[in-house]
């Protein structure tokens, strides 16, 4: 989805940039101080944001997760979610918590990837590091490969970050 963009220059915004969808309008507030080039760039980044955000909420992640758990034996987590702040990695699992979360760039990419991530953090709920009996676990999904390599190659794409 592409949204309209509006662009409200304030003079009370010191440093930061915000962003707001209002109806089907997203409002970018920058500085009043600010470049034009760097206005341009924070409405990109802004844009992308959103977007990763609307496409993350049409997945269900805890009836996913549901789903990969029963297939492949294993775990299920308390608690598994998007969030936007993770940039260098794509999930992350903290096993004594039993909590999942995946980054909102995965929103994106196709079912089959954002599915071997999942299986990827649930496998951590059973074995904290990337242990030969954690990868014989993460290998059960068929698709581990092809995913594994999709997500290399996706790791130095900067439309994703």
């Amino acid at each position: 989805m592409t949204f309209a963009v509006e662009v409200v220059r304030s003079t009370r915004r010191k440093r930061t940039v915000g962003a707001r969808l209002v109806g089907e309008v997203l409002r970018v507030s920058v500085p009043s101080w600010m470049s034009a080039a760097d206005e341009r760039r924070y409405v990109e980044h802004m844009r992308l944001r959103f977007e990763r955000q609307l496409q993350a909420s049409l997945v269900d992640l805890d009836e996913r997760a549901a789903v990969l758990a029963r297939r492949y034996g294993l775990p299920q987590p308390l608690s598994i979610r998007w969030v936007d702040n993770m940039h260098s990695r794509w999930g992350s699992c903290t096993p004594t918590t039993r909590t999942v979360r995946l980054s909102t760039r995965l929103a994106r990419f196709p079912m089959w990837v954002r599915d071997y991530v999942i299986v990827h953090e649930l496998a951590h709920l059973m074995h904290a590091g990337h242990t030969a009996a954690f990868w014989r676990l993460v290998d059960r999904y068929p698709m581990a490969e092809r995913a594994r390599g999709y997500l290399i190659a996706k790791s130095g794409d900067d439309e994703t970050e």
